[in-house]
C-alpha cells in the first residue's frame, strides 16, 4: 500500500503541473496521495433542493438558486472595484456581487446563460443579495457528483488567484479514488470490525468524499474515527505497558511513619477520594515497577497533603522525595505547610530557590548528598547539576503543564541506579477525553471531592453599570476584616481592545478606596518586587491586591474571600476557574464577581453562564473543551501530538471510551501481536515509519 500512497500529487491528473502540486503542499501540506485521500471535507451541500428567489431571507443557511444569469456590471476602480450580476427565476431577481477575483469570475461567466446558483443569501434594502456565490452551468457535468456534495478547506490564495478551490480539490479527489481502490489494504482486524459494525477501510474512504446517503456518511465517518482514536490508544498504552515492563521502581512497602502520621499528627479526616488516591499510590509503589501517575484535583482539593504522604512512604523505605512548584512563592506555600507535619514527625525536610543563599546551598547539597535530608521542596532550582541526592526515590511535579518534557527527565536522571517515581499533579481540570489521549500513557487519578467544611464560592454576573454596588460589597467585606483580589486582563491601555486595564484601575481602586492599603502585582515586575508585594498581602499589610493573571496559580491567602475579575469575557472557562481558585480557602464564605460590559458574544455568555451555575471543575473543563477545542485548551505543543485528521475529542468521547477499551482488550490478549487475526493491525503498524505520530494515517 505505502508505495502508491506514497505518490506525488503531480502524477495526478486532475492536478495538472508541478507548480500546482507544490502550491497544494506550501498552502494545505498535500504532498503525496496520501495526503490527498485523507483531506477530508468539512461539511458537505445538499445539492438536491433549490429554492425560489422570492422565498430566500437572512436566516437561511447556504442554498441554491436555479435561474437565468443577466446584468453584468463592474463598479468602481482599481482595488475597490467589484462586479455585479442578476439571477432571474421567474420568482424574483436575485444580486449577485463580488469583490475578489473579479476579472476571473467576469471572463468564465455568460450573460443569459442558465446557472445553479450556491451561496448564504443575505437581504440588502429589502432585496436578496449573494456575496462571492458559486456558479454552475446546468449543462456542465458534476464528476463525482452525489445526494450530498463535499466541501473542502482551501486557502484563499489558492482560490483566488490559482482556481484551486473547494470543486476542484473534489475534482482531484474523485480521479484518486478511482485508482485507489485497489491499492487501500483494511487496516482493522476482522474481529473488531465484525464487533463494532465498521464499514471496509476502502468503502469508509469512498463514503466519507462521496457519500451516497447520511446514513452511510455516518457509518464513514464512525469507522475513520474509531480507527484513530483506536491507534491512538494502541500506541499510548504500547508505551505504558513496555514501560512498566522495562523500567524498575523502587519498592516502599514499610509504612509506620505514615500510621503515627495518620493516628496523632493528622488533625482532619481525609476525603473518600484522598484516601483513594493514596491507595492507588501505595499499589504502585509495592508492584516493582516505576509509577507515573497523573494526580487532577480541583484547586483547594487536598492535593498536596496527599503528595507529603507519598513522601512519607519514600521516607520510610530509606529514599529522598522531591517536590517542584513553577513558582517561588508556590514552592514557599508547600514548604511552610508541610514543614510543621515533617518536624512534629521528626523527618528532615529542605526548600531550594533561586534566592536560597550561597551558605545554606552548601549545607543542603551535603545533607541530600549523605542522605541525611529526606524531603526537599523548590523550584526550577532542583534541575541544577550540582543538586545530587543520596538515593533519590520519588520525584513530584506541581502543576505540570508548566514544565517541559526535558526538565522532567532532568528530575529523573537524578538517581543513576533505578528510576525515581513520578507523580505529576495539577489543579487545571484535563477533561476526560483529552487526559485519556494526552496522558493515555500514565495512569490517572482524581480528587473530585473538597474537604469537609470548605463552602462552595458564591459567583455572580455583573454589568459595568452596577459597579457602585459591587464597591459597596466590597468595602463591607474588607470591613468584616476579609481580603479582596481584583484582576485585570491587561497592564496598560491598549488601543486594539476596549478592555479594563491594571493601570488605569489601579488609579479608580484608589480613588474609590482611600482608607484601605492596596498591593499591585503584574507580569512586568521584578521577581523580588512581585514577592514583596504578595508577601504584604499575605500578612495582611494590604487589603485589597489589584493584579494581573499573575496570581493564577498558587497563592494561598485563606483571609482573601472575594475576587472581583474585571473585563471577564476576557478569559478562558478554565483561566475564570483557576482565578476563582484564589478565594474559598478558608472556613468564610467566599464570592467571585465577574464584571462585563453588555455587549457579550454567544460563547461569552455561556463561559460566564457556566462560572456562575457551577463550582466543578471538570464539568468547565468538558465546556472549555467544546468552546475552544483541544489545540487551545493545552497549547500548541500538545495539539501537535494530537495531530488527528478526522476525530474531535470534544465531540468523540464515547467513541475515544470505546476503542480505548478495544486498544486494551487487545493487548491483554495479544501484547506483540502475533496472532494471526491481528495480521492486519500488525502489517499497518510495521508499515508506518518510526517517527509517525498518527498511527492511523495512510503511509
Amino acid at each position: 500500500m505505502s508505495n502508491f500512497f506514497n505518490t506525488r500529487l503531480e502524477f495526478l491528473r486532475t492536478v495538472g503541473s508541478t507548480q500546482r502540486a507544490q502550491l497544494l503542499g506550501k498552502e494545505l501540506g498535500l504532498f503525496t496521495y496520501g495526503d490527498l485521500i485523507q483531506r477530508y471535507p468539512f461539511r458537505y451541500l445538499d445539492r438536491t433542493q433549490v429554492y425560489n428567489v422570492a422565498d430566500l431571507h437572512d436566516d437561511l443557511p447556504y442554498v441554491q438558486v436555479k435561474g437565468m444569469l443577466r446584468g453584468k456590471e463592474l463598479i468602481g476602480e482599481g482595488p475597490k472595484q467589484r462586479l455585479t450580476a442578476k439571477v432571474g427565476d421567474g420568482t424574483g431577481e436575485l444580486e449577485l456581487v463580488w469583490f475578489k477575483g473579479v476579472k476571473w469570475v467576469q471572463q468564465y461567466t455568460k450573460n443569459n446563460q442558465e446557472y445553479i446558483v450556491f451561496g448564504k443569501p443575505t437581504m440588502f434594502n429589502g432585496r436578496p443579495q449573494m456575496a462571492h456565490p458559486e456558479l454552475e452551468e446546468v449543462t456542465e457535468a458534476k464528476p463525482g457528483q452525489s445526494f450530498l456534495q463535499p466541501v473542502y478547506n482551501t486557502s484563499e490564495k489558492l482560490k483566488n488567484y490559482h482556481r484551486i478551490d473547494s470543486k476542484a480539490i473534489m475534482r482531484m479527489v474523485a480521479e484518486l479514488l478511482k485508482l485507489a481502490q485497489s491499492h487501500v489494504v483494511e487496516s482493522l482486524s476482522p474481529a473488531l470490525i465484525e464487533h463494532y459494525g465498521l464499514m471496509s477501510k476502502a468503502q469508509a474512504l469512498q463514503q466519507i468524499h462521496f457519500p451516497q446517503s447520511p446514513e452511510l456518511l455516518a457509518a464513514a465517518k464512525f469507522r475513520l474515527k474509531f480507527e484513530e482514536l483506536f491507534y491512538v490508544q494502541l500506541k499510548l498504552l504500547r508505551q505504558r505497558d513496555q514501560r512498566k515492563v522495562t523500567l524498575a521502581g523502587q519498592i516502599f512497602n514499610q509504612v509506620p511513619t505514615l500510621v503515627d502520621f495518620y493516628k496523632n499528627h493528622l488533625a482532619f479526616d481525609l476525603t473518600g477520594a484522598q484516601k483513594r488516591v493514596i491507595h492507588d499510590i501505595y499499589k504502585d509503589f509495592c508492584a516493582g515497577q516505576q509509577m507515573n501517575r497523573l494526580l487532577q484535583g480541583d484547586v483547594g482539593s487536598g492535593k498536596t497533603i496527599v503528595a507529603f504522604i507519598a513522601m512519607l512512604m519514600a521516607a520510610d523505605n530509606g529514599a529522598q522525595s522531591c517536590i517542584m512548584a513553577p513558582t517561588e512563592i508556590l514552592a514557599d506555600q508547600h514548604y511552610t505547610g508541610l514543614k510543621v507535619y515533617a518536624d512534629a514527625l521528626g523527618i528532615s525536610i529542605g526548600k531550594l530557590t533561586g534566592s536560597t543563599r550561597t551558605a545554606e546551598r552548601r549545607v543542603l547539597h551535603e545533607a541530600l548528598r549523605n542522605g541525611t535530608m529526606h524531603m526537599l521542596v523548590g523550584t526550577h532550582a532542583l534541575l541544577e547539576d550540582v543538586v545530587q541526592f543520596r538515593n533519590l526515590g520519588l520525584t513530584i511535579m506541581d502543576e505540570q503543564h508548566r514544565f517541559g518534557v526535558a526538565q522532567r527527565s532532568k528530575l529523573w536522571q537524578k538517581n543513576p541506579h533505578v528510576i525515581p517515581h513520578v507523580l505529576v499533579m495539577t489543579a487545571t481540570p484535563i477533561p476526560r477525553t483529552l487526559a485519556m489521549t494526552l496522558y493515555g500513557d500514565l495512569d490517572v487519578s482524581v480528587i473530585d471531592e473538597l474537604p469537609a467544611g470548605r463552602k462552595p464560592i458564591v459567583t455572580v454576573h455583573r454589568y459595568d453599570a452596577n459597579r457602585l454596588k459591587v464597591f459597596e460589597f466590597v468595602r463591607d467585606q474588607v470591613k468584616l476584616g476579609r481580603q479582596v483580589y481584583i484582576v485585570y486582563p491587561l497592564i496598560e491601555e491598549s488601543e486594539t481592545m476596549d478592555y479594563k486595564d491594571l493601570t488605569d484601575g489601579y488609579e479608580s481602586v484608589s480613588r474609590a478606596f482611600p482608607e484601605f492599603q492596596i498591593s499591585i502585582v503584574h507580569g512586568r515586575m521584578k521577581a523580588e518586587e512581585k514577592d514583596f508585594e504578595m508577601q504584604r498581602f499575605i500578612n495582611k499589610e494590604t487589603q485589597i491586591m489589584v493584579a494581573t493573571t499573575v496570581i493564577e496559580v498558587g497563592v494561598n491567602v485563606p483571609n482573601a474571600s472575594v475576587m472581583v475579575i474585571e473585563s471577564a469575557e476576557r478569559f478562558g472557562l478554565s483561566q475564570l476557574h483557576q482565578l476563582r481558585g484564589r478565594v474559598g480557602r478558608g472556613a468564610d464564605q467566599s464570592y467571585c464577581v465577574l464584571m462585563t460590559g453588555f455587549k457579550l458574544s454567544k460563547d461569552a455568555r455561556t463561559r460566564l453562564e457556566t462560572m456562575v451555575r457551577t463550582n466543578n471543575g471538570f464539568e468547565i473543563a468538558d465546556i472549555d473543551l467544546k468552546l475552544r477545542g483541544p489545540g487551545d485548551l493545552m497549547g500548541t505543543q500538545q495539539s501537535g501530538v494530537l495531530d488527528l485528521l478526522i476525530a474531535d475529542l470534544a465531540k468523540d468521547g464515547r467513541i475515544l471510551s470505546e476503542s480505548r477499551a478495544a486498544a486494551q482488550a487487545l493487548l491483554t490478549e495479544d501484547p506483540d501481536l502475533v496472532n494471526p487475526d491481528n495480521g492486519n493491525i500488525r502489517r499497518h503498524i510495521e508499515s508506518l515509519p518510526a517517527s509517525a505520530v498518527n498511527w492511523s494515517r495512510i503511509s
